[in-house]
């Protein structure tokens, strides 16, 4: 039951920090729909998820009128699609863009691939359409798991998404690469992540299933307004107070659309998400803990506070929490990071430290154009290993920014923001990456 004095600070949260339901996302089952015919599966898929979501934005409108509550986004995943795909990919991807469009949702992930241990001849083909697929379509999200704890990582994948990122840089260049933007290479990927681009409705998930991602950087950086100088047990203590009672919201949220849709009820993903708006930034928390910019001697274990004490607060008020739950640290989507990036106090080698104990990776980070793609699989490389050794969901979204060099700024819109272009280590690693083959998992993998 939801007390009247969280009602009223729900309403303050909502008018003055801007929280927000980021999204409810239906996650889509699609085993199913397989067929030896590209153009018969993909019209099955269409039919399905057109079935199955097809009141998603209708109820998601109408709680958030009902109940007062933003609610930015509503999306959908579906199974990897290499899963259920015998031939060409391409004409699965226009029936799903045309289902989302259909359903009225931002975005739909699942244009994915699971490769941590190899590849089929469905992955392979689907890697290859990757960047014609993103450059075609509107709404669809790409993700391929190149490793994991339990089986190392792909090494053959790793390299070959160097390449497929520069691909698809290039087919988006009249957009800054947006194409980029909806792509992201995993390792230990999640199955029940409701943010894109990197969600999907994994093999263990049920036929269909509602996962709702709260938000709320500018809750938690107005709770510890009013810590200054206190120790960080305070710090942490009030950062677990706030992360309860934004993922209250967030269940409720969640509770009220499995009813209406008729479709159990999955996760909250407590990750606090961030937009280029002022007042809802992670990297603006960091600082209010005293550190001048993000990216200063002590950001990494700033940041690992937060992650911690989120988590700990939200495990509270959920009893179903999942997807990644944590905080999110990407650069065009926070106006706290753009800022300590285009001052040269954010690098990509301290983000990468900062990824060890965040909830992702190295995410919307624009580098230059002529960036190579062994050198993309390099960075690619090193956020997947850290992943497998910490056994934690990594992942690397990086946008070549064609034609353009380290300060240059690009611009994508809305939640996507801008970014200005950080330069990347000149030092060549491509007859690492040109090896190929398996890197073997940590020796604590062997748990059973």
């Amino acid at each position: 039951m939801i007390e009247t004095g969280e009602i009223l600070q729900t309403m303050r949260m909502i008018q003055e920090e801007n929280f927000d339901i980021r999204t409810i996302t239906v996650g889509i089952n699609l085993l199913d729909c397989s067929d030896q015919d590209a153009e018969r599966c993909g019209q099955r898929v269409y039919d399905k998820i057109c079935s199955t979501a097809r009141n998603l934005v209708r109820v998601g409108e109408s709680i958030e009128r009902e109940l007062g509550i933003p609610i930015v986004n509503k999306r959908i995943s579906v199974t990897p699609v290499s899963m259920i795909c015998q031939g060409d990919p391409r004409p699965i991807a226009q029936w799903l863009d045309k289902a989302a469009k259909e359903m009225g949702v931002n975005f739909l992930g699942g244009y994915s691939a699971l490769m941590q241990k190899g590849a089929t001849r469905a992955d392979q083909r689907l890697l290859e359409s990757i960047p014609e697929v993103l450059a075609t379509t509107n709404f669809l999200c790409s993700s391929v798991n190149v490793g994991s704890t339990k089986a190392g990582l792909n090494m053959n994948a790793v390299r070959d998404m160097g390449e497929i990122i520069k691909r698809t840089a290039a087919l988006t260049a009249d957009s800054d690469g947006l194409g980029c933007a909806k792509l992201v290479v995993f390792a230990n990927a999640v199955e029940d992540n409701p943010f894109m681009a990197g969600a999907f409705c994994g093999p263990g998930e049920p036929e269909a299933a509602i996962n709702v991602g709260v938000s709320g950087p500018g809750v938690v950086k107005r709770a510890l307004e009013a810590c200054k100088g206190q120790p960080f047990d305070v710090v942490a203590e009030t950062i677990k107070r706030t992360a309860f009672k934004i993922t209250r919201v967030g269940q409720l949220v969640a509770r009220e659309a499995s009813q209406r849709l008729g479709i159990p009820f999955g996760i909250v993903d407590l990750s606090l998400a961030p937009t280029p708006a002022r007042g809802d930034s992670v990297a603006h928390i960091l600082t209010e803990m005293g550190l001048e910019s993000a990216g200063a001697p002590g950001t990494t274990a700033a940041l690992a506070l937060l992650n911690d004490a989120v988590k700990k607060g939200g495990v509270m008020a959920s009893n179903h929490v999942g997807g990644l739950s944590g905080a999110f640290i990407p650069v065009s989507e926070d106006i706290g990071m753009i800022e300590a990036a285009s001052v040269g106090s954010l690098t990509l080698e301290k983000l990468e430290a900062m990824t060890c104990v965040c909830s992702v990776g190295l995410d919307m980070i624009a580098i230059p154009g002529d960036t190579s793609a062994a050198t993309i699989s390099g960075i690619i490389a090193d956020e997947a290993a850290i992943g497998m050794v910490n056994n934690k969901t990594t992942a690397v979204r990086v946008i070549p920014a064609m034609g353009k060099k380290a300060g240059d700024t690009v611009e994508f819109g809305g939640l996507l923001g801008y970014a200005p272009v950080m330069p990347v280590n000149r030092f060549s690693c491509d007859a690492f990456i040109a090896r190929g083959g398996r890197i073997p998992a940590p020796l604590h993998s062997l748990r059973n």
